[in-house]
């Protein structure tokens, strides 16, 4: 089993600048469509409870641009948890260029902080990692033979 979840992206012309290459504001939107992904993914008891009045917010996102992405590249965005705490969790991303030949590059490479709130959007509090979303992402933890860190029984 990989130690990341893989997001699979063909860059489309729409995405790219006048110049041809991948709009640097894309990379962020394609760390957001993994995390999707991801959760589309979870068990059944995980997506309820993060379907339900679980929300997560982002609290902050970053992308770091190594080379130069263009149409028609195809990209393996691979995500991992860097760590966790009892609300919040941090996430990491590679984007890999994957050539034809199968040679793989790291272009970039991004981050989310990510809190787990409960409640309406303009009262949220708060809200320890569910066991069913660390279970989903132990994993994915890219620290090798650790439990997530800090969470409660």
């Amino acid at each position: 089993m990989a130690d990341h979840f893989e997001y699979r992206h063909q860059v489309a012309f729409d995405e790219t600048d006048f110049g041809g290459a991948a709009d640097p504001v894309n990379f962020l939107s394609w760390q957001g469509r993994c995390r999707e992904l991801f959760l589309g993914h979870l068990e059944p008891d995980a997506l309820a409870d993060a379907q339900g009045e679980l929300n997560l917010f982002t609290l902050q996102v970053e992308c770091e641009l190594f080379a130069e992405v263009v149409a028609l590249d195809e990209l393996s965005v691979r995500m991992r948890v860097a760590d966790t705490g009892h609300t919040e969790l941090n996430l990491t991303f590679d984007y890999v260029k994957v050539a034809a030949d199968g040679e793989e590059t790291l272009v970039a490479r991004g981050g989310q902080r990510v809190a787990c709130m409960r409640g309406p959007e303009s009262s949220a509090v708060p809200a320890l990692i569910p066991d069913a979303l660390a279970r989903a992402l132990a994993p994915y933890s890219a620290a090798e033979d650790r439990p997530l860190a800090g969470r409660q029984s």
